[in-house]
């Protein structure tokens, strides 16, 4: 549990830490292009969540990200025998939920600056808290799929190997 306390504590601080940066480059809705029609640093506040739902709710959004906290802890995490890469996943999600949970408690909103653009389409600009998320998301999910490839949780996987390799051979 320590590791995840300390990754996520890290996400959250790399996150604020270029929010600041950011605030102080640039002002509110100016931008900085980076890479000619396809990359800019954007100074936007957003008051919903991704895509701008929710916009105007705060109280609603800071409820939702605390009960996913709350549920991630108590379902996935509370005395479960974590892999390496769990903790990755959990770490870098809870993380990137904390950073932005931190903007929108304090603020009032979230601070997003990383402007993509594909051509024609532009999308909606985000942040190192929600790339954070997406990735541990993505990792937890694999994780799981990869289970239930093999046809087991996770957890029944652990187990067996731990089994496994805890039988002694006494037959030489």
């Amino acid at each position: 549990m320590i590791q995840i306390i300390i990754l996520s504590g890290l996400v959250l601080i790399i996150d604020q830490v270029i929010k600041r940066v950011i605030t102080t480059v640039l002002t509110y809705q100016q931008s900085m292009t980076i890479i000619p029609h396809f990359f800019r640093l954007t100074y936007v506040q957003n008051d919903g969540a991704a895509w701008n739902i929710f916009s105007g709710n705060r109280l609603f959004l800071i409820l939702i990200a605390l009960f996913v906290l709350v549920l991630i802890y108590y379902f996935f995490i509370y005395k479960k025998k974590l892999s390496l890469l769990e903790k990755i996943g959990y770490s870098l999600f809870i993380g990137g939920v904390l950073g932005n949970l931190w903007d929108r408690f304090w603020l009032g909103f979230v601070i997003d600056y990383l402007d993509f653009n594909f051509g024609t389409y532009y999308y909606p600009v985000f942040n190192f808290a929600d790339m954070a998320i997406v990735i541990g998301a993505l990792i937890l999910l694999w994780i799981g799929w990869r289970g239930e490839k093999d046809g087991k949780s996770n957890s029944q996987a652990r187990t067996e190997k731990h089994t496994l390799g805890s039988v002694r051979d006494d037959s030489h």
